[in-house]
């Protein structure tokens, strides 16, 4: 009995929702991929209902059903088989939890909550939210493909994998001891079908001046957050050995900083190696 309401209740009742959420404002949601993403439903409850008497329940932009609860018990036969065993609900905090969060699952939500009365099911609170996800891209990694030639220039590769969304840029820092230049590159990216994170990647030529020690820093700017990832400083000179593979160390910086602070003379110590 329970069960066939719940149903027709949640059928008759979402082509109505859709009109008052219209002009219902929605709230911004961050979540990390394979983490636990929040959709709040900030439901103050002033009458004091208990959950006996209300109908709950989420659905996502294409109107299917994250979670429902309808009058204190959990109905998953009205759960999209995509979030099943993937939320949970916070009764303290009106919220519903949704783990193991997947890039697809960015977009618009809604939270429902009806009061069940004598008389049918009457719309109390709706909340939209907007959730984003993101996914940390690995440290950028420098690979030296060549030694100095004749003509004083080296090939380099930098790549970054395993992030969401897709950064705005890839390129080398070049420094030397009177200069810092920038060399920007065309960044190669592939997506993966499944997971639909991404991999990205720059292969540059750098004149190297004779007799002159430089240090090369890779940058990878990110999307939305405007914040840079280096890579740690690979060395090049006379006595430099042509191998930059090694640790790397990761900082972030705002985009608006004055300085760039992982250059050579400002990494503390540790953080930078000299490869001779």
């Amino acid at each position: 009995m329970g069960i066939c309401n719940s149903t027709m209740g949640l059928r008759n009742i979402l082509v109505g929702m859709v009109l008052l959420l219209s002009g219902a404002a929605s709230l911004k949601s961050q979540a990390y991929f394979n983490e636990t993403g929040e959709l709040p439903c900030h439901f103050t409850n002033s009458q004091n209902l208990s959950l006996d008497e209300l109908v709950i329940f989420w659905q996502d932009q294409d109107n299917l059903v994250l979670y429902e609860l309808y009058r204190g018990q959990e109905k998953p036969h009205n759960v999209n088989s995509k979030y099943m065993g993937r939320t949970s609900f916070d009764q303290a905090t009106w919220t519903l939890r949704l783990h193991n969060v997947q890039i697809k699952d960015k977009g618009s939500y809604q939270c429902f909550i009806h009061h069940k009365g004598p008389h049918g099911l009457v719309p109390i609170h709706q909340m939209s939210s907007d959730l984003s996800v993101l996914a940390n891209f690995s440290q950028p990694e420098i690979n030296l493909l060549t030694n100095h030639t004749e003509n004083s220039v080296i090939n380099l590769t930098c790549s970054s994998t395993q992030g969401y969304p897709e950064p705005q840029r890839m390129y080398m820092l070049l420094n030397t001891k009177n200069s810092t230049t920038e060399h920007d590159a065309d960044m190669k990216k592939s997506q993966n079908n499944i997971t639909e994170l991404y991999n990205v990647s720059i292969r540059v030529s750098l004149p190297i001046p004779p007799e002159t020690n430089v240090s090369i820093v890779c940058v990878l700017q990110l999307e939305p957050s405007k914040t840079l990832l280096f890579s740690l400083p690979c060395n090049i000179g006379k006595s430099a050995s042509p191998d930059c593979c090694f640790r790397y160390y990761t900082q972030m910086v705002k985009t608006d900083h004055p300085n760039i602070p992982c250059l050579p003379g400002n990494l503390q110590p540790g953080y930078f190696m000299t490869l001779s």
